[in-house]
């Protein structure tokens, strides 16, 4: 059931090339339109041996150095509500768009699977609402900052060396 559910997803939203690739988001991982959840499920009948465990629970890994990671290693990387492929909310999905037009690589973490990272990105941006979206490690604000920036010709220009260079000759 799940397979043809993200079949009809992905067919819903164009088969796009981000869809077909893996994206991570904190505590469930998609691959191929498929979600693989690593978060602990409330299901009191589970027995602890085959409850799913949250991979990115270390005591010696804080949710910054999480966040430190992800801005360092992704160029175009959007801690919103919801995913790419299923924004839950306006301004994630608004983002996402902007983001979309130009074919970059996008990763993302939801930060409604996890009140702790929610409360970590506010503390390592200082900015207080989502979606939070970082560029080449620098944070660049939200979707109205995004929206902006696309409109004023800004975002182009700031992912030049990244978009794909096919998209760079036009």
């Amino acid at each position: 059931m799940a397979r043809s559910v993200s079949s009809m997803l992905l067919k819903s939203f164009g088969g796009s090339r981000a869809a077909r690739l893996s994206t991570n988001v904190f505590g469930s991982s998609y691959h191929k339109g498929m979600r693989y959840s690593t978060t602990l499920g409330n299901d009191p009948d589970t027995h602890e041996d085959f409850r799913p465990t949250n991979k990115l629970e270390n005591p010696e890994v804080s949710l910054i150095d999480i966040v430190e990671q992800d801005v360092k290693d992704n160029p175009v990387m959007i801690y919103m509500k919801g995913i790419p492929e299923m924004p839950r909310c306006g301004f994630s999905s608004l983002a996402v768009r902007v983001l979309k037009e130009y074919n970059v690589p996008l990763s993302a973490r939801n930060i409604l699977e996890d009140p702790e990272l929610k409360s970590a990105m506010k503390a390592f941006s200082h900015w207080p609402t989502f979606p939070q979206i970082f560029i080449m490690g620098e944070f660049i604000g939200g979707s109205d900052i995004i929206l902006n920036m696309h409109q004023t010709g800004e975002l182009k220009e700031k992912l030049k060396d990244i978009m794909p260079k096919l998209e760079k000759s036009e």
